[in-house]
């Protein structure tokens, strides 16, 4: 792959940008400045893309199964986590088309691929620990998302820190129901 850069003024000609974006039609979004690997990329988003879906299933599991004094709110909080959580889906499986991959939407694969886990838990302080712990897994797997793509893919980084900082308000809701229902 030729450099598009003209290293007498550090940037492409507007010939060699109408040039290459000719020649690499085909493409689409991708051009030839992307120099990451592309398709570890779509691997590490297919992972979230799966990691999203067992999190909406698991809060909408939790948000159907909550009973007890404290359910009204909890559930309310359950329902609109998995419906952001169902937005992170579309945007990271929206992000792969652009990408030029497929987004694997096969639920048989989901738990497998998925670096959280699916615990259906047996009563609200239990439904409220697992997807604490599946929201600090996420935090922990998009940060390392957002190291390997730093600024050579800043698209999919955007994205990445939007959920991001998401599930840290999730996190955070949750820790603050935990604490409210331990004293801790």
């Amino acid at each position: 792959m030729t450099s598009i850069v003209n290293q007498q003024s550090k940037f492409s000609t507007k010939e060699q940008l109408r040039l290459n974006a000719r020649k690499h039609v085909e493409s689409g979004a991708v051009t030839q400045t992307y120099t990451l690997d592309r398709h570890k990329v779509i691997e590490l988003l297919n992972a979230a893309l799966a990691s999203e879906w067992v999190c909406v299933l698991r809060y909408l599991r939790h948000y159907y199964m909550a009973a007890g004094l404290m359910m009204d709110p909890i559930k309310g909080e359950f329902l609109e986590h998995a419906k952001q959580e169902q937005q992170h889906a579309d945007m990271l499986a929206e992000r792969i088309t652009q990408l030029g991959g497929a987004p694997d939407l096969n639920p048989a694969v989901f738990t497998e691929r998925s670096p959280t886990e699916y615990h259906e838990g047996t009563d609200l302080q239990e439904m409220i620990k697992e997807n604490l712990i599946s929201e600090r897994i996420v935090i922990d797997y998009y940060r390392e998302v957002i190291l390997y793509v730093g600024d050579q893919d800043t698209t999919t980084k955007r994205i990445i820190e939007h959920i991001l900082a998401e599930e840290e308000d999730h996190a955070d809701e949750l820790a603050n129901m935990l604490q409210g229902w331990t004293g801790k």
